[in-house]
């Protein structure tokens, strides 16, 4: 058997480092991908690429490295034109150079960035969010809320100390109008990773006291472009889409736009345009009611001057007429006067006659009833004679009494002296026995 050719591990590796390096298809050549630990490193840039499918798993990955020289000039561009910092968990489009090391393996050095295609994902992705907010049915809930006519009482979500809140607070306490204003600080998280969770728990805490708040304001000054990109959260927008009261969005620049200025219900440039906004309510509530009082002033003062002239128009006619209302008292009094003296002739006198014939009627009938009242009353007499006790007397009947009072047998015990009264005299007897009819049945 002849003998196999064997290579050295470092042989093969150089073989193949030439290979890759004479390969033109391998050298300067576009891929996309997405930026994984990404860290920077005695000016160089390292990071780890990877492509993966739509359920997460990874397809490919591959060592990345852009050198110190190249990588501040891509940085610099990447930040102008995204607006925020060269990181993990971008999609990118990079010009790559293929290298294999013999110890350090294969990797791949990155030469050139295209910012419009993260830019384009960025948009694509926000895009998505406010698609899921449509389809949901919430993306219109905050901004067709109804304000109240003058909205005074602020709760404000910013970060303690921090500029942006510091000009709206000064805007919105030296108004020229001298409105009023009551205001709280929520202290929330406004850049980085803890954005979203922070204005949530921000927004939370000021829905548990809702009656007490007329609107939120969320205000950041300017600050990095590429802090906004926090900002593009999908559970933060939600909760401001379905949030109870209107939310005012005062977050960056006016060439700034992030998803939350798609659900809340208003947006504007600034804080300090958050705090003009919210003066200019309180200025034209108070211009309405200044009209509303002029208007009022007028219609009085209208009204006055119509019932001065009225006043003054019966004042002339009073004393005319009080002498017209004398004459015509007068004249309706001296026409009563002759009409009483023919209405006596015509029904008084015939009335008179009628008494007259009612007089005599009545001494008849006056007459006639005593004499009825007199017999009945002498049969009366004659009556209570006949039922009187001393009648029954006369006619033979007694009266039994004990100790004055009239006796039923019921009431007699033997050996009790008894009165019996008679018409001629009374006798005293006392009782030996006592029977009553049933027995001597």
């Amino acid at each position: 058997m002849s003998q196999t050719q064997a290579y050295t591990l470092s042989q093969l590796s150089r073989r193949i480092t030439t290979l890759v390096a004479a390969d033109a298809y391998l050298q300067n050549v576009w891929i996309t991908a997405e930026t994984m630990d990404v860290r920077v490193s005695g000016g160089h840039c390292y990071l780890e690429l990877v492509e993966k499918d739509e359920q997460g798993r990874q397809l490919a990955r591959a060592r990345a490295t852009i050198w110190a020289t190249t990588f501040r000039m891509l940085a610099a561009k990447f930040y102008a034109e995204t607006g925020q910092q060269f990181r993990s968990d971008l999609k990118v489009m990079v010009c790559v150079a293929v290298n294999y090391h013999a110890v350090y393996g294969l990797a791949l050095n990155i030469v050139a960035i295209n910012p419009a295609f993260t830019l384009g994902d960025a948009m694509q992705r926000r895009a998505k969010m406010i698609e899921q907010l449509r389809h949901e049915g919430i993306i219109d809930m905050n901004r067709t809320l109804v304000w109240p006519a003058v909205p005074q009482r602020i709760a404000i979500i910013s970060a303690q100390g921090a500029d942006g809140y510091g000009d709206f607070m000064h805007q919105l306490y030296s108004n020229a109008s001298r409105l009023r204003f009551t205001t709280r600080l929520f202290t929330a998280v406004l850049q980085g990773e803890r954005t979203g969770p922070s204005i949530i728990a921000a927004l939370e805490e000021i829905a548990a006291e809702q009656d007490q708040w007329d609107c939120v304001v969320i205000i950041r000054g300017g600050g990095a472009t590429s802090d906004l990109a926090s900002f593009d959260h999908y559970d933060l927008a939600a909760n401001i889409a379905q949030f109870p009261l209107p939310v005012i969005i005062g977050i960056g620049h006016e060439r700034d736009i992030t998803l939350l200025d798609y659900v809340a219900n208003m947006r504007v440039k600034t804080p300090t345009a958050a705090a003009e906004w919210l003066i200019q309510r309180g200025e034209q509530a108070l211009g309405n009611l200044q009209a509303i009082a002029s208007a009022m002033l007028q219609a009085v003062t209208d009204r006055l001057s119509g019932c001065h002239r009225q006043l003054a128009f019966i004042e002339g006619a009073l004393p005319a007429a009080a002498t017209n209302a004398l004459m015509r008292a007068q004249k309706r009094l001296e026409a009563a006067q002759m009409g009483v003296g023919s209405i006596a002739d015509r029904r008084i006198l015939p009335q008179l006659a009628r008494l007259d014939s009612y007089a005599s009627t009545l001494r008849q009938a006056t007459t006639y009833a005593i004499d009825r009242a007199r017999q009945k009353l002498d049969a009366s007499e004659t009556l209570l004679k006949a039922l009187s006790p001393e009648a029954t007397l006369r006619r033979g009947y007694t009266i039994t009494r004990i100790a004055g009072h009239s006796a039923r047998l019921a009431d007699l015990r033997e050996g009790e002296i008894v009165e019996t009264v008679f018409a001629q005299g009374t006798i005293l007897s006392q009782v030996k026995s006592i029977s009553n009819g049933r027995e001597r049945e």
